[in-house]
């Protein structure tokens, strides 16, 4: 349980913190060029909260537990944000007016790499701390 515990909390500060810096600094003017009136002027904080509580909860289940190495996590956790953000950006890409391909394609390529990285650290914690039988 403690393993668990390790996973999913140094996974969601992993990717709470590379999600901050990618929308809140690096992409923001970008978002807002290409989404404009889509945007709201802040974003709904509830909605936000659930979809990282859900999907560090999907990435600790999918990936990070059953991995056996970091390696490992590191690639199912690409795979995972690759379908994942597929999903969404795809489905939005084919639905909704004003969603590019570029956007598409950017949001996908971040989203892997974000769960990539965040797969890989929840692993690493979780599995330094538990032999460090804290």
């Amino acid at each position: 349980m403690k393993k668990a515990w390790f996973a999913y909390v140094s996974t969601l500060l992993a990717f709470l913190l590379l999600d901050g810096l990618w929308l809140g600094v690096l992409m923001a003017p970008t978002y807002s060029a290409l989404l404009g009136p889509l945007m709201l002027d802040q974003p709904l904080l509830a909605p936000a909260a659930v979809f990282y509580l859900l999907y560090v909860f999907g990435c600790v289940v999918f990936v990070v537990l059953p991995a056996l190495s970091w390696q490992r996590a590191a690639r199912l956790g690409a795979l995972l944000g690759l379908v994942a953000y597929g999903t969404y950006d795809l489905s939005n890409w084919a639905t909704l007016q004003g969603w590019s391909a570029q956007l598409a394609l950017m949001d996908m390529a971040w989203g892997t790499f974000a769960t990539c990285v965040s797969c890989s650290v929840g692993y690493f914690v979780a599995n330094k701390l538990t032999k460090a039988k804290l």
